[in-house]
């Protein structure tokens, strides 16, 4: 992305778009007992009271009754009709995790098949996004979390802990081909989650060759454990190669999510909270609901001057249901180089 004279200017940058993840598989309900929903009706409402807030994506997982996480594509058919019902102007993004939380206490937190983890693009209702995980990875979500962070929650469990500490993202090149082509297939829009440069040149290289044909929405994951590590080098490295038409959301964990989101709030990027990535304010002196935390950031953008994007200014910028019909078109409308037959790469330019 190009950072030009006035880009840090509200004026200049486009309304902010939050993204919300109330859900949060990693936890169970008496972690937080009064902000994690559990029963349908719980789960509906929090997606109201989350876009009431200001969010404006909800990325969406779905809970049993008895409070594990579920993996019943049945379930998530049924809170993706609710939340269309409740709410008909948020867009819904569904968690490509679906299958991370254990099935049992202790287990390892071991993500489904490749062929059940495709279901996805079968929602019925459909979601406007999944998110779709790009270059299998090490994924140990609790790496830089303090004890204080646990302290009181199910997290303390050694053998839970152990088992998000030791989990990893399987996204092999075939699986992520093929999942691209049935979401493509389905009108469901690719959210990429990008852990570093290396896995957004994956992603490019997929768009190159025409596997994903559609405007690049992605988020930049920084939870460090494999995924990219929450400063402001690494930050500058991703948006450095992201190109300009893209759209950026930054996303961290624990008492990091706060000071990332401001850097992207001033940068013109987009937001990403909720209790799924973090449970405290910044002096660990309370949880912070997820509407708490997206009241913060509202709060915090219109102090930068900045603008919420309403429902509407959310799916455009995000162009739900845009698909391109060529890969240069897509590489033109996304602000990539074009490919040119025969110019090494290294030179590539833009067309004067």
């Amino acid at each position: 992305m190009n950072f030009l004279d006035g880009h840090l200017y509200p004026e200049n940058q486009q309304p902010l778009i939050i993204t919300c993840a109330p859900y949060a598989p990693a936890w169970m309900p008496s972690d937080f007992p009064e902000d994690i929903p559990v029963t349908m009706e719980e789960q509906i409402q929090k997606a109201v009271d989350c876009f009431n807030a200001g969010a404006r994506v909800l990325h969406l997982h779905v809970r049993e009754l008895d409070g594990k996480g579920s993996k019943r594509l049945s379930k998530f058919n049924e809170l993706i009709a609710g939340v269309r019902k409740a709410v008909p102007e948020m867009v819904i993004q569904v968690g490509g995790s679906i299958s991370f939380a254990p099935e049992t206490e202790g287990a390892a937190a071991k993500w489904l098949s490749d062929d059940t983890r495709h279901m996805l693009a079968e929602l019925d209702p459909k979601p406007d996004q999944v998110t779709v995980t790009i270059n299998t990875s090490q994924m140990n979500v609790v790496e830089h979390w303090e004890d204080d962070d646990i302290k009181g929650t199910t997290m303390e469990d050694p053998a839970v802990y152990h088992a998000y500490k030791e989990m990893t993202v399987p996204a092999q090149p075939g699986w992520a081909e093929e999942h691209i082509r049935r979401l493509n297939a389905a009108g469901i829009q690719s959210a990429f989650q990008c852990y570093n440069v290396n896995s957004f040149d994956s992603v490019e290289r997929l768009m190159r060759r025409g596997i994903y044909k559609g405007p690049l929405v992605m988020n930049w994951v920084a939870i460090g454990g494999g995924m990219d590590v929450p400063n402001l080098y690494s930050l500058a490295n991703i948006v450095r190669a992201v190109p300009d038409g893209a759209v950026l959301t930054v996303e961290s964990s624990m008492r990091n999510v706060y000071p990332i989101n401001m850097m992207g709030i001033a940068m013109g990027l987009h937001v990403r909270c909720g209790t799924e990535d973090n449970l405290w304010n910044q002096t660990r002196t309370q949880r912070m609901s997820t509407v708490e935390q997206i009241e913060q950031l509202v709060r915090t953008s219109l102090e930068f001057g900045r603008p919420i994007a309403t429902a509407q200014q959310a799916r455009d910028i995000l162009k739900i249901g845009v698909f391109y019909d060529t890969v240069e078109e897509s590489l033109a409308k996304n602000g990539f180089a074009p490919n040119i037959a025969g110019r090494q790469q290294g030179y590539l330019r833009k067309a004067a």
